[in-house]
């Protein structure tokens, strides 16, 4: 063997390293950024704060994740939140309905508003990307006549264990985060649901003509997408004790990037639930460090939106690459 084939060689298996634990590299050295840049963010309260900041956003992500080994996106995912916030809280303080049945109709809605996305894009094969924002617009429309555009507060205060409590040291949400991330993990790599999602979005045509219902399982993936939305709805809501028409506002962009980020390919087929949590987690260090920082809010607007474009770019490039 020459020196060529093992440069080639070395360097073939650089990349495969680099595809898997890149995104945990990253994690690690903004870590060590932050912790020499200030003194407050290496310290057990901060980081449990971030975690607590970023478990709605996990929570969200494993939907969001299955959407996107679709091939599809949804962008109603902001607004899902939004109304599930409005409706449960309308419920709790407007009609006196106890909060374990506002909770269970408030997430029976934001699964049926995934299933009608899925149902409209399998049988009338309009793109997602159009279902979903006009999807987003409608919901965001219908909460703000619900609620007049004013927060809707004044419910039980045991409903804030949700988004405030601790069991031990570990937040609730945390918990919950956690244990979704594990089902949507469970669903990917032990059910045949998980193998049809990376079959269609593989090759939607082959998919078919291997027998599996391609539209039984959009139905089924946008129908988990707007029920974990949902959940991660009620989540903010107990947090802020407070149904506010702006709780889901661009919450999908922040979705989307960690997704991408975590390695699940826009283009579909491609992605794991235990990468989608090291990409939930990139970003709220992130947020958080430029926080501590004292870097303004527009400034994080730009860094976001450049992380975006690059995990993108980078996952384009990937794609191109093994073509």
């Amino acid at each position: 063997m020459d020196n060529s084939d093992t440069l080639n060689g070395a360097g073939k298996l650089a990349s495969k390293y680099a595809k898997q634990f890149g995104i945990y590299i990253v994690l690690l050295a903004l870590l060590v950024f932050f912790s020499i840049a200030s003194e407050n963010f290496l310290v057990s309260s901060n980081l449990l704060n971030v975690a607590r900041q970023v478990s709605m956003m996990g929570i969200a992500a494993v939907g969001f994740s299955f959407v996107l080994l679709l091939g599809g996106i949804d962008l109603s995912v902001g607004s899902v939140i939004t109304l599930v916030n409005i409706v449960a809280a309308y419920f709790m303080v407007n009609l006196g309905m106890p909060p374990f049945l506002a909770v269970i109709i408030a997430l029976a809605l934001s699964a049926a508003l995934g299933f009608s996305n899925g149902w409209i894009i399998a049988n009338i094969n309009m793109p997602p990307i159009i279902v979903t924002l006009a999807m987003m617009i409608i919901i965001e429309g219908i909460a703000y006549l619900i609620s007049g555009g004013l927060p809707i507060y004044g419910f039980a205060k045991s409903f804030a264990v949700i988004g405030q409590g601790y069991v031990g040291p570990i937040p609730i949400p945390v918990i919950i985060m956690v244990v979704i991330m594990g089902l949507g993990g469970f669903i990917l790599n032990k059910t045949y649901f998980g193998r049809y999602f990376y079959a269609v979005g593989g090759n939607e045509e082959a998919a078919k003509l291997s027998g599996i219902d391609v539209k039984r399982v959009k139905y089924l993936v946008y129908t988990l997408s707007g029920f974990f939305a949902g959940v991660a709805g009620i989540v903010i809501l107990s947090r802020t004790n407070s149904g506010q028409v702006l709780s889901g506002k661009g919450f999908e962009f922040d979705v989307l990037t960690a997704c991408v980020l975590g390695g699940v390919s826009v283009t579909g087929g491609v992605g794991k639930i235990s990468n989608v949590l090291a990409g939930v987690l990139i970003l709220g260090v992130l947020s958080n460090g430029l926080v501590l920082l004292d870097i303004s809010q527009f400034v994080q607007m730009v860094i976001k939106g450049t992380v975006l474009m690059l995990a993108v770019a980078l996952d384009c490039l990937q794609n191109r690459k093994e073509s």
